[in-house]
């Protein structure tokens, strides 16, 4: 496994508080608006679905907020996660480059969705919240949330994209081995998805639909709460956690990043790994090139608009300014189904039009192929998701050869693909194709965008 190079902080270096990008941005990002008014939203128009504890840090912008005891004691069961340095996958590819990856497959659920999961829930348990309703593409966060649950004595429900919830059985199994009951996305349980339903029984899915069917289960019971595993401003600060180990981690190997690549679908594993390095850079520290991978098959931020739009296809949440591809697109069933949205994060949407990141969009086919060649030279299966992070990777290590250039590299490796088996076998069996999403209903989903001024 990378040679044996590893760089592993000790559990006292666990970081004590999550860094707040929005401290240290030139101009602060546009305000969240009310579905109705079209006016900023305020606390109390989100208390119906969030504690208020997690409304303060989605519009605070102190630098740190500090990460709660009971939080820090469950990290510690596997954070700090590592950092290797890939030198056999360098040699594979013959480059003068040096590509490191932070390994978050090491977290109990597979994946970096437990930092927020784990935050979410002690928030919720404090407001004295009962049970958490949320969605899940390729279960990632689904099985992550479950397991908070777990930990905090919460009752959680699931909806998972149908596409996903046919593909990815284990996933399914998983939530429920954590004690969560996780339904397929469009369900009959809820207004919204019965209304998808009839209009066609064999729905796919997406996670603005299931997002649609949490939210309004959410809103119509006092005792729960909607949980929300990327995209939002203090889902982002939770990860980063990430990029904080990773500069310290840099420090004990003597380097630092030329480029850092991350995997892009509603923006929090991207946002974990880039935002502490792009903060460092606002705040006048070393320039870093920061590159956002995402599915050509989704494609918010090299295809969307930066628009204000709803998070959901219901149109049941609050408008905010992001890159979009409509929030009634549908994305084709790729297997990456944790990239499935049709939004991207507004905080990474707003360092995009700052011209702070970089976006590149890959085929799946692509982004297979440098999973697979990953799995063989560094001995980890990657999730479907984190390969587009790995592709991104070694397009920079091969731009470095061809180049010349000794760069230094690093990734997010955000999740193992364990329970990603099926992907895998399609890909051997040549039954994995390159799929395109439609450009009639993505020229649709655009023009039917909210009319907001400004």
């Amino acid at each position: 496994m990378s040679d044996e190079i590893k760089y592993v902080l000790d559990e006292s270096r666990l970081p004590k508080f999550w860094y707040n990008i929005a401290a240290d941005l030139p101009a602060p990002p546009p305000p969240v608006l009310h579905p109705a008014t079209k006016q900023p939203v305020t606390p109390a128009d989100l208390e119906v679905i969030f504690p208020m504890s997690l409304i303060e840090q989605e519009v605070s912008t102190e630098r740190e907020i500090e990460i709660p005891r009971p939080v820090r004691d469950i990290y510690r069961q596997w954070r700090p996660t590592p950092l290797y340095r890939a030198r056999r996958l360098e040699k594979a590819l013959d480059t003068p480059a040096k590509i490191y990856y932070k390994y978050e497959g090491v977290s109990p659920a597979g994946s970096h969705k437990p930092n927020t999961a784990v935050a979410q829930a002690f928030y919720n348990k404090e407001a004295g919240v009962r049970r958490i309703v949320t969605e899940t593409g390729a279960g990632q966060w689904g099985s992550s949330l479950a397991l908070a649950g777990a930990f905090f004595g919460l009752q959680i429900e699931i909806f998972m994209v149908r596409v996903s919830f046919e593909q990815k059985p284990y996933r399914r199994a998983l939530m429920e081995s954590y004690g969560a009951r996780c339904v397929a996305s469009p369900s009959s349980e809820t207004q919204s998805g019965r209304a998808i339903l009839a209009q066609r029984p064999d729905h796919p899915g997406s996670l603005g639909i299931a997002i649609s069917e949490a939210v309004e289960v959410a809103a119509q019971s006092p005792d729960t709460k909607y949980a929300l595993g990327s995209v939002l401003n203090h889902v982002l600060l939770h990860q980063t956690v990430i990029g904080q180990e990773t500069m310290e981690q840099l420090a004990m190997a003597g380097d630092e990043p030329d480029v850092v690549v991350g995997c892009t679908g509603g923006g929090s594993n991207f946002a974990g790994i880039a935002f502490p390095f792009i903060g460092r850079m606002l705040r006048g520290g070393r320039k870093t090139r920061i590159v956002a991978v995402e599915p050509a098959a989704c494609p918010s931020l090299t295809r969307g608009r930066y628009a204000y739009d709803y998070g959901d296809t219901a149109h049941l949440t609050p408008l905010v300014k992001m890159h979009t591809l409509g929030s009634t697109f549908t994305p084709p069933g790729f297997h990456a189904g944790g990239l499935r949205y049709h939004g991207m994060a507004p905080l990474v949407s707003h360092c995009k039009e700052l011209g702070l990141i970089e976006a590149k969009a890959y085929p799946q086919l692509s982004c297979f192929e440098a999973g697979v060649l990953f799995a063989r030279t560094e001995g980890i299966l990657p999730a479907p998701e984190a390969n587009h992070a790995i592709r991104g990777a070694i397009d920079e290590a091969l731009r470095c050869r061809q180049e010349g250039r000794s760069e230094t590299i690093l990734f997010n490796l955000c999740g193992h693909g364990h329970f990603d088996m099926q992907a895998y076998m399609d890909y051997f069996a040549g039954r994995l194709v390159d799929q395109q999403y439609d450009e009639s209903e993505l020229a649709m989903a655009l023009a039917g965008l909210p009319s907001v001024n400004g």
